[in-house]
């Protein structure tokens, strides 16, 4: 945990770094492209050995695909209440991605022209869904229930196989979000049978969803193979708190993100009150102590906590502008206000009784959100993110007549002798 000024110069050079992170370490990809390439010249028998390998899981091919007896027994075994609450969160999200559908439109710009954009949803998509310690329940409502919003056919999910089996609440939730096809695959392994296709699983247009350094790195070495979401990395939250946020709300969700599990998550403090910035320092070591203590959040709690004091309120929102955290939450008086003045976040928190968690299960926008600062150019998976736009180009005899003539000068200039071509039968010339 660090304190820093933020008008101390060595104190923002320590937080200039932190907007240097990146999602998974470079020195990885050469591993992560030769499990890809075994993926994709050996198909299934590649699968099974790397389920052995890394989820020390044997099956074969049989063994690959989840099927209904599983999801029926996975609805009688997972309880009524989390049922009721995982069916919540649905319904939550698909509202929200309703929202989001986009529409074609066309127009006349010029007499004889019209143009516009069509809007298709895609065929065949991929839902990567973290196992392990922390089945994420939530991803595949966060991910699928948007795909079956936009109206994609099928919606293949993968998730790491275990020896007890997956998870009876993420087997539920699948269903639940839309789910058509679903297979017991992690890591690095699963985005290659997702990107290429085995004898087994096909392959599909595109890849979303969370995962470690592996399936991130992963993701975007099949990039151009398959579309992606984006390329993200460890969970990070930033807080922009003044005199009159609860030190204890702040101290809390700041511990939100810590626990995720890489032990490079990342909890950002800034606050114009020094007051508070102590108080919430004692509560983080307080609650801190009685969270099972991992060394993942050992290292996050030691590491990734930045307690930062700013002059004013302008200032943190420029910072965390520049940051552009995964999640911001703002816990200050004229909140919203302060959300629009902020240039770039994955999502945004307004108030002190809007914590990120929320956003993470039941609010409605996707949890699948940029990290490492590439908020500045990516933003959070939505419904349109399953949708393939075409512009619409429709000329009459008369309009391609009319600017034949700054068609074929461009096309001379740029020395495309057919391009010209073209245009010249058409009219004549």
């Amino acid at each position: 945990m660090r304190f820093l000024l933020a008008r101390r110069e060595r104190d923002m050079e320590t937080l200039r770094e932190l907007f240097n992170r990146r999602a998974y370490p470079k020195d990885i990809e050469k591993s992560v492209s030769g499990i890809l390439e075994e993926v994709r010249l050996k198909g299934d028998s590649a699968l099974a050995k790397f389920a052995g390998k890394f989820d020390g899981v044997r099956m074969g091919p049989r063994d690959f695909r989840i099927d209904e007896a599983e999801f029926k027994a996975a609805g009688k075994i997972t309880s009524p209440a989390l049922k009721k609450h995982i069916r919540l969160a649905a319904k939550n999200v698909e509202e929200f991605a309703k929202k989001q559908i986009p529409r074609g439109w066309t127009f006349s710009p010029r007499k004889g022209v019209t143009l516009g954009e069509k809007f298709s949803p895609m065929d065949r998509v991929g839902v990567y869904i973290p196992g392990g310690a922390a089945p994420l329940v939530s991803t595949a409502i966060h991910c699928a229930a948007l795909a079956k919003i936009a109206g994609v056919k099928e919606i293949v999910a993968v998730t790491p196989p275990s020896r007890g089996g997956v998870n009876p609440a993420v087997l539920y939730a699948m269903k639940v979000a839309g789910v058509t096809e679903a297979y017991r695959l992690g890591g690095v392994y699963a985005i290659g049978a997702l990107a290429y296709g085995t004898e087994t699983v096909r392959k599909v247009e595109k890849i979303v969803g969370p995962g470690n350094a592996y399936v991130t790195a992963a993701k975007k070495l099949v990039y151009g193979t398959v579309g992606i979401d984006m390329a993200a990395g460890p969970s990070e939250i930033m807080v922009i708190a003044d005199s009159s946020a609860n030190p204890e709300l702040v101290a809390a969700d700041l511990l939100s993100q810590a626990e995720h599990g890489s032990g490079h998550e990342q909890a950002v403090l800034l606050s114009t009150d020094e007051t508070l910035a102590k108080a919430v320092m004692g509560k983080l070591a307080a609650f801190s102590a009685k969270l099972k203590r991992s060394k993942a959040l050992l290292n996050v709690i030691e590491n990734g906590i930045f307690i930062v004091l700013v002059e004013d309120i302008a200032t943190a929102a420029k910072i965390a502008g520049e940051y552009a955290p995964e999640h911001l939450e703002i816990q200050c008086k004229d909140a919203r206000r302060i959300a629009s003045k902020v240039a770039a976040a994955g999502a945004i928190f307004i108030g002190q009784w809007t914590p990120e968690c929320a956003g993470d299960y039941v609010a409605g926008p996707s949890h699948v959100l940029p990290t490492g600062g590439t908020a500045k150019f990516f933003s959070g998976l939505s419904a349109e993110h399953f949708f393939r736009r075409s512009s619409l180009i429709e000329y009459s005899r008369e309009a391609i007549a009319r600017e034949s003539s700054a068609i074929a000068d461009i096309a001379r200039t740029e020395g495309l002798e057919a391009h010209r071509l073209s245009v010249k039968i058409r009219c004549g010339k």
